[in-house]
């Protein structure tokens, strides 16, 4: 994997701030960096752990074609919500050149945007590995240690989550073991060329990490940019559900509800953009300067409604009309998108702005002016009441299952009343719930796969089919559903064995 995951140590420090970029790169090449010397304090690791926090924000010129709009992780985000069918444009974009909204990318091994999502995920995880092999001989008080190892330990956990939800099939908990191959596993920073691993054993990987990482009990961070150990149970209730560990995922989604550090916001906060990691939900965000941010290329010049560049001026993003029309009237989030835009219910900044039908207004830059900054949500404690209203009723507990969903909804919707539905109309109502209130986050392709359902655009009456090049409805469990092995992987690991069907 050499050729994928380059020297993590290197990576890390030149992403950890623009002033250190002229010092490392002039130093001598990546693979003979004085691990021992970078290593040598907690304040240094620090420096390389913060590195890969700026790579989750923001792209970085070593990387595939049309880098622009791929921020990074926040990237990754918003080209799997184009996968979906409830986030969607009035026009072909680079989100169909790039060939995610059409499905292209994730089955062409040479595609720009598939392997931008490889090649970031492992990059994280050889930056963390570096972090979690050295950081015990560190100079520094054990508390910063265990901060710094258990926040490399969810990084890691958390990128391999992704990776094999894209390059594995779905984990079938009534399959167990789950042997079919998904990506390699390097655990250390020695680790290249590595053959793929099952499905299974990923997934004991990432919450072998997770429960180390709880473990360490790190309950201070720096801020809210770092993965303490509420993000690392959020992250475990996550994984859980998409593992169909529903038992878990109720344990992890509860103890961070119950833990009470992140109330779901008021109304009027709800509505100010969902550009503010001091927000009360945010457990865990990106929070870049204006300095640091990329201008034209970011997550927000991408999707807020006021971002002033000439993608989003032309093309902003609409909801599934049908989806829409399902939110209650008394809903705060009814007023996130507007059905029938004009000058004066939807005002935007200059006359060259384009309006659409359905287009949102849920997320805004933070700075007017800015064309792009806003603070990107990694993690938000609304997912966890959700986790927690879904995991109940998938496991027959309807009665909790409603209390959760409406602890919740009376939150977004003051005239909420308690749900009385049951089985399958009950899950059908929290799934309603959680598509609506992830909109825009990164959510929906990864749901469609975890719980083996088709894509089905056509439901959609504002779908324009011509965005995604007419791929409208795609069966469950298709192959396009699963990414191929990116072929620069294929060659440069011998030991990768063979590509996906």
């Amino acid at each position: 994997m050499k050729k994928i995951i380059y020297s993590a140590i290197l990576a890390a420090t030149i992403l950890a701030g623009s002033g250190c970029k002229k010092e490392y790169l002039q130093t001598q090449p990546t693979d003979r960096v004085d691990n021992t010397a970078i290593f040598s304090s907690t304040a240094n690791a620090s420096v390389a752990l913060n590195g890969i926090y700026r790579y989750m924000f923001e792209r970085t010129t070593a990387t595939t074609s049309n880098v622009q709009g791929k921020p990074g992780v926040a990237g990754i985000l918003l080209g799997i919500d184009f996968m979906g069918e409830d986030l969607h444009q009035a026009a072909a974009t680079w989100f169909t050149s790039t060939g995610e909204g059409n499905y292209l990318a994730a089955r062409t091994d040479n595609a720009g945007s598939n392997e931008y999502y490889y090649r970031t995920f492992f990059r994280m995880i050889g930056n963390a590995n570096y972090i979690i092999d050295n950081i015990d001989a560190a100079e520094g008080t054990p508390a910063e240690k265990a901060r710094i190892k258990a926040e490399a330990l969810t990084l890691r956990a958390y990128s391999y989550s992704y990776l094999v939800q894209f390059y594995g099939t779905r984990y079938n908990a009534a399959a167990k073991p789950n042997n079919q191959l998904a990506v390699p596993l390097p655990l250390k920073s020695t680790d290249t060329r590595m053959p793929r691993v099952s499905v299974e054993a990923v997934y004991a990987a990432i919450v072998a990490d997770l429960d180390a990482a709880i473990a360490l009990n790190v309950t201070t961070v720096p801020n809210k940019t770092h993965a303490g150990v509420w993000v690392s149970k959020g992250l475990r209730a996550r994984v859980a559900l998409t593992m169909q560990d529903y038992p878990t995922a109720i344990k992890y989604a509860k103890e961070v509800i119950d833990g009470n550090l992140f109330p779901l916001m008021s109304q009027a906060d709800y509505q100010t953009g969902f550009n503010n990691i001091a927000l009360s939900e945010y457990m865990w965000g990106s929070n870049p300067t204006t300095e640091q941010g990329d201008t034209f290329g970011s997550f927000y010049a991408q999707i807020a409604y006021n971002a002033n560049s000439s993608y989003q001026r032309g093309t902003p993003k609409m909801i599934n009309s049908a989806l829409y029309d399902l939110i209650s009237a008394t809903d705060v989030r009814k007023k996130m998108w507007e059905p029938a835009p004009n000058a004066t219910n939807f005002p935007l900044p200059l006359t060259t702005f384009t309006r659409r039908p359905y287009m949102t207004r849920k997320f805004s830059v933070k700075a007017i002016g800015d064309p792009s900054l806003g603070d990107v949500p990694w993690m938000r404690s609304a997912e966890m009441h959700l986790i927690l209203a879904e995991a109940y009723a998938r496991n027959t507990q309807d009665a909790l299952a409603q209390t959760a969903l409406f602890t919740f909804v009376s939150k977004r919707d003051l005239s909420a009343v308690k749900s009385t539905q049951t089985g399958a109309a009950l899950i059908n109502e929290i799934m309603v719930n959680r598509r609506t209130e992830l909109w825009g986050e990164g959510f929906r392709y990864l749901d469609l796969k975890r719980l083996n359902q088709g894509l089905n655009r056509t439901v959609v009456p504002n779908y324009v089919a011509t965005s995604v090049a007419n791929v409208m409805e795609i069966p469950a469990g298709d192959p396009r559903f699963l990414f191929l092995i990116p072929r620069a992987e294929l060659n440069a690991n011998p030991n990768i064995g063979p590509q996906n069907p």
